[in-house]
């Protein structure tokens, strides 16, 4: 039986809302935070969460820079801090001592994903506030992905893991 293409194929619904936010440090590149969103409207997520001049590019987002709520704040520390109030598992995105592969890393249902800076990653003062830091593994040059790139890979593997939200 021959394949048949099926565009726009409508989404799977989820049985319950994500509990999953994306948190950014201040990104360089509006196209990184238009293909970041883009991504996590994919997989159902609703919010993400900025620094600095956050301006979505709508044709990368595409759907995603109306399906998502855009918060932009000043800094990170003080969302750092009520996100861990209320009950996030503060999950970094980075190389570093310690790290966990993102392969056998198990995510909290109720986390949010912090992701660095293009050129200087998540700061030590941001490290200090996250419970866990994972990495995905590079077999190759560069020596890591590009932040949009990275993001969907992380979201992916929270997807898999929580396949109905």
């Amino acid at each position: 039986m021959p394949f048949e293409h099926q565009r726009h194929k409508p989404p799977r619904l989820l049985d319950r809302p994500r509990e999953l936010i994306v948190v950014c440090a201040p990104l360089r590149s509006n196209v990184n935070l238009s293909r970041l969103v883009r991504t996590a409207s994919c997989c159902g997520i609703d919010r993400v969460i900025c620094t600095g001049p956050a301006r979505l590019e709508k044709r990368i987002a595409r759907d995603g820079a109306d399906a998502i709520a855009i918060e932009s704040h000043r800094t990170l520390p003080p969302v750092l801090a009520a996100l861990r109030q209320a009950g996030y598992r503060l999950v970094g995105l980075e190389q570093t001592t310690d790290s966990q592969e993102l392969p056998t890393y198990r995510f909290a249902r109720r986390t949010a994903l912090i992701v660095g800076n293009e050129r200087t990653g998540l700061t030590p003062d941001l490290l200090a506030l996250v419970h866990d830091v994972v990495e995905i593994p590079v077999w190759g040059l560069p020596y890591s992905y590009n932040v949009a790139t990275a993001t969907s890979i992380a979201l992916y593997e929270y997807c898999r893991q929580w396949p109905c939200g």
